[in-house]
């Protein structure tokens, strides 16, 4: 225990003189962090009735001035808090860390009430004593746990386990015959208030769990649990059954719902990309098409060139007259073997173009005949 108030005093100095990150200590306004000590945080708190507790030092009482200004470590205040826990939730953690905060020094002592006195003065809880016990026994904020707590508070119990003073909330608690069970405990200055967590309480779950009871019963039916132990009658039990079958038929149609809304969807967008492209397909082959076959398209270029080609075969363009003309040696007439008179010369300076072409073929096969002819009598 001297070994852990000397860590204490330590840690507190030096927080006040270790400077923070940029050289700045607590005192000059500038808050830095500090590794936390979690030694006490690794087991539950411990009950009341397994600590020895040393008696023969007298028990004085500190005063709020004092317990504000911060009392040494060896001699902490000594704050109870007490109440059912019933659903430990965060309120209660809420509650019992206000009364862990109250002073420099703390020493936080709670009391829970057991079944018996909580069934009598306020009414049936969901968790058994022993689970309370437990739940406030692992709260990071106590110190001590005090089993089977009185419901109103005695000087005798408050010497007992020499208590300084009490937290609770300062709305008045009405129990047992009195409008405030924690009248005397203000008139002695020993109440020291906390604040309520809006929003959140036992009844309030217990409501939440009344409310929505049908959903809680079906909810553990199918996690395993019988009719018997949820006490639901067999016909109630049918019921959820069907319910639990209707749901899943819901279900199912919702998720074929969305599944189509999602294929609707997915179809209008690709059908939207798919006349988008055929849009800019279309007025490229349209655009390919005007090159092609429009009025100052290729083809017309092509046949154009294709007709000049075929007029220029058909009729080649003559020499230009100012062209030297080859001479042609004068054939002689040519002469039928059987015939005294040779044929007349004719002039192709009278004839038309294609005439006269046709009259140089013609009489350069008279004279390949006249020739061979000539051969062959000579022979002969």
């Amino acid at each position: 225990m001297d070994a852990q108030c000397s860590a204490k005093v330590n840690a507190r100095k030096r927080r006040k003189e270790a400077p923070g990150p940029n050289g700045a200590t607590e005192e000059d306004g500038v808050p830095f962090k500090v590794q936390r000590c979690a030694v006490g945080l690794r087991k539950p708190a411990p009950f009341s009735d397994e600590i020895e507790v040393d008696f023969s030092k007298p028990y004085v009482r500190v005063t709020m001035e004092e317990a504000s200004r911060g009392t040494p470590c060896e001699r902490p205040v000594r704050v109870y808090a007490d109440g059912i826990f019933d659903l430990f939730h965060s309120g209660h953690a809420r509650a019992l860390m206000q009364a862990k905060n109250l002073f420099p020094n703390t020493y936080l002592i709670v009391g829970v009430c057991s079944d018996e006195l909580t069934h009598n003065f306020k009414g049936f809880t969901v968790m058994n004593e022993n689970e309370r016990y437990d739940a406030v026994q692992h709260c990071r904020y106590v110190d001590e746990v005090v089993r089977n707590a009185p419901w109103t508070l005695t000087p005798e119990f408050l010497a007992e386990h020499r208590i300084d003073f009490v937290a609770h909330d300062d709305i008045p608690y009405s129990s047992a015959g009195s409008d405030d069970v924690y009248k005397h405990i203000k008139e002695a200055g020993m109440f020291a208030p906390t604040q309520r967590t809006e929003g959140i309480s036992t009844s309030d779950i217990i409501t939440r769990i009344v409310r929505d009871y049908d959903v809680y019963a079906r909810r553990n039916l199918q996690r395993g649990y019988t009719a018997k132990e949820l006490n639901v009658s067999f016909i109630n039990e049918k019921k959820y059954h069907l319910q639990e079958r209707v749901d899943k038929v819901k279900k199912k149609v919702k998720d074929v719902e969305e599944k189509s809304k999602e294929f609707v969807q997915k179809v209008e967008e690709k059908s939207i990309d798919l006349i988008q492209k055929w849009e800019e397909k279309s007025r490229e082959f349209i655009g390919s098409f005007l090159e092609m076959f429009g009025p100052e398209g290729a083809l017309k270029h092509m046949l154009k060139e294709g007709k000049g080609r075929m007029l220029q075969a058909i009729s080649p363009k003559q020499s230009p007259s100012s062209s030297p003309t080859r001479e042609r040696s004068p054939s002689p007439s040519f002469r039928w073997p059987f015939s005294g008179k040779t044929s007349p010369p004719c002039s192709p300076a009278n004839l038309p173009r294609h005439k006269a072409a046709a009259y140089d073929i013609r009489r350069s096969y008279l004279e390949q005949s006249k020739f061979g002819s000539h051969a062959l009598l000579t022979q002969v």
